[in-house]
């Protein structure tokens, strides 16, 4: 469902692979309870972050981290790539699209169309009030569907 599971708000000084640090470093606690038996946790990046550095400093940061984080370089697609499907310009990448998609969301809430929050905790408040209220609203047309379907079946 492309929830939001970790959530952390940056000066826009810091650069990404800073911020995902300091992301992972704050919410390391996941990471050492975490069994190693479960499916690497798997982030999805752009071509703006740097692999090996992510993977030397939160090394330091918790030396098993790799065995539970798996990094994946979203795939930009390439001139040649566009000609073949016929298309230019902007392209969407299925998995990129996920991370815009989300962003889509945070943009439908108005509260967060500009960013007055005087603090960092304020701002990551409203992102997680509006990744909470989408998860109500896709629960509710669940049930709603789910209601649907048991009415039919005991009309048939």
């Amino acid at each position: 469902m492309d929830f939001l599971f970790f959530l952390h708000c940056t000066k826009a000084s810091v650069s990404d692979d800073n911020g995902l640090i300091e992301m992972f470093t704050h919410n390391i606690k996941y990471f050492k309870i975490r069994p190693k038996d479960l499916p690497k946790v798997t982030v999805l990046l752009d071509n703006g972050y740097h692999l090996d550095k992510l993977e030397k400093e939160l090394t330091k940061v918790y030396p098993e981290i790799m065995s539970k984080v798996e990094f994946k370089l979203s795939p930009k697609p390439s001139k040649e790539d566009k000609e073949k499907q016929g298309k230019s310009g902007f392209v969407p990448v299925a998995r990129r699209w996920i991370v815009e998609r989300s962003n889509a969301w945070v943009e439908r809430c108005k509260s967060l169309c500009k960013n007055f929050e005087r603090t960092f905790e304020k701002a990551e408040s409203k992102l997680r009030l509006c990744f909470i209220r989408l998860l109500l609203k896709r629960i509710t047309v669940v049930k709603d569907k789910s209601l649907d379907n048991l009415t039919d079946l005991v009309a048939a």
